[in-house]
């Protein structure tokens, strides 16, 4: 898998993905450590590559902008160094690979893994899956 990850993420955590067999490029070495949040996703998306992250706020410009890509990997677990990120990375891969190779926007902490397949719709302000069950 190909990884792009956002600015707040350890650089150090490239080497460790690369060492799992994954492609791996953080914003900061393309030149884009104070791009804002659209251009990342944008980058992500003309590269072929899951989008990694601290920040909420990629999910809401998804759901925004009922993009099918690309995938969103948030990590809301605090204080994990290079190894650590690359960790999580690896194990959330495993678990939902289809989805983040059709397109989805995952949520991942220390004890759950959420997974809404893109495109994300918004209704009355609140972000909604885009699978029906009815």
């Amino acid at each position: 898998m190909k990884f792009l990850l956002d600015q707040g993420l350890p650089r150090s955590t490239i080497s460790h993905l690369q060492r799992l067999g994954h492609e791996a490029e953080h914003v900061g070495e393309l030149g884009m450590a104070t791009a804002k949040d659209e251009g990342i996703l944008a980058e992500g998306a003309s590269r072929g590559a899951i989008v990694v992250t601290l920040d909420s706020d990629f999910h809401a410009l998804l759901a925004l902008s009922n993009a099918s890509s690309p995938s969103v990997i948030r990590i809301r677990t605090a204080g994990l160094k290079g190894d650590g990120v690359s960790r999580v990375i690896q194990q959330v891969a495993l678990a939902v690979e289809a989805d983040l190779m059709a397109g989805a926007a995952v949520t991942v902490n220390d004890r759950r893994l959420a997974v809404r397949r893109l495109p994300l719709i918004t209704i009355a302000g609140e972000e909604v899956d885009g699978t029906s069950t009815g």
